[in-house]
């Protein structure tokens, strides 16, 4: 854009084809995928964990070569030699980020309220973009849209406090907030996974009154915006639609070398361990899942500790279950891991333990798509 007064002149459905976000606490791009399937150009990434920065690279140098050549892949967000007034300017900040316990805060304390927390570093790098953007009378400079994540516990975090602690510094940087629980297993994934999507945008940019939630896909693929219509209308799943099947396993256990059947000790704690939870009257344990089951309970990142949140029935081969293959654990989180075109697909680079810690930590790419295109058609053709 130009300087202030021709900036908001620049054709809505020219910034919509050249979306420019930045990608942090990126994991393994689940937004990087998303934002790139509305036309997005990543600007800038930061995740410090080595393993997912391998991941992240093997997939997204292809469609972002300039993010990795000229030293805009940064390890932690959080390094005080990181001077925010360096990144990129952006239109969409993306962020899964990690919601470390929050202090008793009021709502009076402003940035004090979360400083030691990741969350401060989103609200500093928002407002060193708004300061440059008045220095130099440059609302290109102004972050259009947020676009966060979190646990679905962060919205009744201490009694609701962390959560309106958020909303309120977004808001004195002058965004206008949304927030909405989505679960993945309504837009087209077998798993049962609730997540709290933050959506802001700037007000004085964007005229937008309010944002609609999409609540799932249908199976047309169209998005359902009435939530009393989601559980009707919603895309119907099986875990089978995402196992690879007998004689595929076969070849890939053959090829490692190694079983992704659990073992029998491992089988026995498990069945000693609900025994000893039932006897308690609670429900701790394993759970088991068939081709039939509708979805699973949701992936973590401790998945390879155990597999107990979810193994897959194998009684009809006369086997003890097994964990899902790492290949599996990207089609739950609906990473494109099948696509035909090898420019979009994605590849697994790391052992299996990384894997699944970093699909366990991931956000569910169907989610995200779907957000993102809302966000493209809702807010960004907004702009005043």
């Amino acid at each position: 854009m130009s300087k202030k007064g021709n900036s908001v002149k620049k054709d809505t459905e020219e910034l919509r084809e050249n979306i420019r976000f930045i990608d942090l606490f990126a994991g393994i791009g689940g937004f990087h995928i998303g934002m790139h399937s509305v036309g997005g150009k990543c600007v800038f990434a930061s995740e410090i964990d080595k393993f997912a920065r391998v991941t992240y690279e093997h997939n997204y140098k292809k469609w972002s070569p300039e993010v990795f050549a000229n030293n805009l892949f940064n390890q932690d967000i959080t390094d005080p030699n990181l001077d925010y007034n360096n990144i990129p300017a952006f239109d969409v900040l993306c962020a899964g980020f990690p919601c470390q316990p929050f202090s008793h805060a009021g709502l009076k304390k402003g940035f004090s309220d979360t400083r030691g927390t990741l969350f401060f570093n989103i609200e500093q790098i928002v407002k060193t973009k708004i300061n440059q953007a008045k220095k130099n009378k440059d609302d290109s400079l102004i972050p259009k849209v947020l676009f966060l994540e979190n646990v679905k516990g962060l919205k009744n975090h201490d009694k609701g406090h962390t959560f309106a602690v958020i909303k309120a510094n977004l808001e004195k940087l002058g965004y206008e907030v949304r927030a909405e629980v989505l679960n993945s297993k309504n837009f087209g994934v077998p798993q049962n996974r609730e997540r709290i999507f933050i959506i802001a945008w700037y007000k004085k940019l964007i005229k937008a009154k309010d944002f609609k939630f999409p609540w799932g896909i249908d199976a047309e693929g169209d998005v359902i915006f009435d939530k009393s219509q989601r559980d009707k209308l919603s895309i119907p799943t099986t875990l089978g639609d995402i196992l690879l099947d007998e004689k595929q396993l076969l070849k890939f256990e053959q090829k490692q070398n190694k079983s992704y059947t659990i073992s029998e000790k491992l089988w026995e704690g498990h069945l000693r361990r609900r025994k000893e939870h039932g006897e308690k009257g609670n429900g701790f344990g394993y759970s088991l899942f068939k081709d039939d089951s509708p979805y699973t309970s949701t992936i973590s990142a401790r998945y390879n500790k155990d597999g107990s949140e979810i193994l897959i029935d194998q009684s009809i081969l006369d086997k003890r279950p097994r964990k899902l293959h790492p290949i599996e654990a990207a089609r739950l989180q609906g990473y494109p891991i099948d696509a035909k075109d090898k420019n979009e697909r994605f590849q697994i680079p790391v052992s299996d333990a990384q894997a699944y810690k970093q699909f366990g930590n991931s956000v569910s790419v169907p989610v995200i798509k779907v957000l993102a295109k809302e966000i493209s058609n809702q807010l960004l053709t907004q702009i005043k």
